[in-house]
């Protein structure tokens, strides 16, 4: 861990912090993180992909970790990330890179690679797949205490976060996030409450690794993270040149699912992957499963994980 390197490059009028590993003038690699994450949840991807002679890049979206919080969250989008990343490469002075994006950092890799297709070597996502816009309607088929639902509704998650500390909450969504089912709180229940205290962190998310994050996100709170993504998943892709119907991502791509990530679960998530709908959005796409796989895949078997990042990267390696 020591070896990575921290810097903040200014971007869009905001100081962004990014992490980095790995020569200047080996291919580049972007990891895009995921909530409740930062760049922390890519320490063991990273520190793989510099040892094979890749150049690995961490940011912490704005209002996440490390970087400033924008002076109105609440309109932050998910096209602010997208540009935020494109300005990133530009100040490092790369012209194309690998994009990894997992949970929602998946839908910001993607968009990225629709907008800026020449400057995408690969795409690697993992636990949520390209999906177009209209498909996430079927969320809509879910009780009223589904956890994305209860997130978009303005106060209440703050309201649900504001009773515990930002470790403790890291805490009860890493929890959360880890199981196999889709979180649902009962109509008298919170989302918070569906972790009691005395749950167990998974085996490999330990204290130590909690207390990074919740140092984190005590500095940037979660603002901004319930802005993007929860509050964001309606925005329109523009500016895209091409209708949402002719949406595809013709880069190589390599998607990695968890059998056991609660995503998976989703109405229609399974059927859509399995059946290889998703190919007609990402027609050059490998599908790995998982079987024992949970929303956090990459921490969970990070060798396993490393191994078939860096198949992809070498085989596609520019």
């Amino acid at each position: 861990m020591d070896q990575i390197k921290h810097s903040y490059i200014q971007v869009n009028g905001l100081n962004l912090h990014v992490a980095e590993i790995g020569s200047e003038s080996s291919p580049a690699v972007v990891f895009l993180h995921g909530f409740p994450e930062i760049w922390y949840t890519w320490r063991h991807q990273m520190i793989a992909v510099a040892n094979s002679g890749f150049r690995a890049i961490a940011p912490d979206y704005r209002g996440y970790g490390l970087s400033d919080i924008p002076t109105r969250p609440e309109n932050t989008t998910f096209v602010d990330l997208v540009n935020d990343t494109a300005s990133i490469l530009d100040s490092l002075s790369i012209s194309k890179a690998f994009v990894i994006g997992k949970d929602f950092g998946a839908m910001v890799a993607y968009r990225f690679a629709l907008f800026h297709p020449q400057k995408v070597a690969g795409i690697i996502t993992l636990g949520v797949p390209f999906r177009p816009p209209s498909s996430y309607k079927s969320q809509q088929t879910l009780p009223e205490g589904f956890y994305i639902l209860r997130w978009q509704e303005p106060g209440r998650a703050e309201a649900d976060f504001g009773r515990f500390d930002a470790k403790t909450v890291v805490r009860k969504v890493y929890t959360m996030f880890s199981k196999s089912e889709i979180p649902i709180a009962g109509e008298n229940q919170e989302i918070m409450d569906l972790v009691d205290p005395s749950d167990p962190l998974p085996s490999w998310f330990t204290e130590e690794d909690l207390k990074v994050y919740g140092e984190l996100y005590n500095k940037s709170g979660f603002q901004t993270a319930l802005q993007v993504p929860y509050r964001s998943f309606k925005d329109k892709t523009e500016p895209l040149k091409q209708g949402l119907s002719d949406m595809k991502i013709e880069a190589p791509a390599l998607f990695i699912m968890g059998e056991e990530d609660y995503v998976f679960k989703f109405p229609g998530m399974e059927e859509y992957v399995r059946s290889g709908e998703v190919k007609k959005y990402v027609p050059n796409l490998e599908v790995v499963y998982l079987p024992e796989g949970s929303h956090f895949v990459q921490e969970q078997f990070p060798d396993q994980v490393n191994e078939l990042i860096l198949g992809f990267l070498n085989h596609n390696k520019y």
